[in-house]
């Protein structure tokens, strides 16, 4: 009985996901989301209270995503560089697989929402960063870089700057460009500035 209640929560949030993709710029509605799934807006509400815990649990599966393929890549590899490219990557490619769940991240369909949400979505990306920030203090510390403390913080936001821009390009283009699409070019200009130039 309870897999068949997690089988079908787990269908919600698929035609969730697929509904937030296939209408740009629309908001979701539970009247049509019910007609989506193909069940009764009752029915909807015997798994999910409202909207907002359904885009919660959308936004519960981005972040567990996210970092576990962050993890791996930690426990993987050990050059900074290569870690920060891939981190990039990842969130990126994540995106680019889940057109919808990337619109929900961006905050594009939040408006109106339950504030929490718009502050959950905020939450990955602070964590990013500070897990960018975290490589590049430990590689400034081990390494001897010139490059100061107060140098590690603005890089790590330019990096977040970059993978946010590229994801909202893409939620804004409504699909069409890619945000992995040009990631290993701009990806060599950030660790140019961020490894191998002197910020003065």
């Amino acid at each position: 009985m309870s897999s068949g209640k997690s089988n079908r929560k787990q269908q919600i949030l698929e035609v969730l996901a697929l509904e937030l993709e296939s209408k740009p710029g629309s908001r979701i509605t539970i009247a049509g989301l019910s007609k989506a799934v193909g069940v009764s807006e009752a029915a909807l509400y015997r798994h999910f209270s409202s909207k907002a815990k359904m885009f919660e649990a959308l936004i519960e599966f981005s972040e567990e995503a996210i970092f576990g393929v962050v993890g791996r890549i930690l426990e993987e590899q050990q050059d900074v560089e290569v870690r920060c490219y891939q981190m990039g990557m990842a969130v990126l490619k994540f995106s680019e697989r889940n057109p919808g769940i990337a619109r929900l991240l961006m905050s594009d369909v939040l408006l109106g929402e339950n504030d929490r949400l718009r502050h959950r979505t905020r939450q990955i990306f602070a964590r990013l960063e500070t897990q960018f920030n975290e490589l590049l203090r430990h590689w400034a510390a081990t390494t001897g870089s010139q490059k100061s403390r107060t140098d590690v913080v603005p890089l790590a936001n330019l990096f977040m700057a970059v993978i946010c821009g590229r994801i909202a390009q893409f939620v804004r283009t409504e699909f069409k460009v890619l945000p992995s699409r040009h990631w290993g070019d701009h990806w060599r200009l950030l660790s140019e500035v961020a490894f191998h130039q002197r910020v003065h």
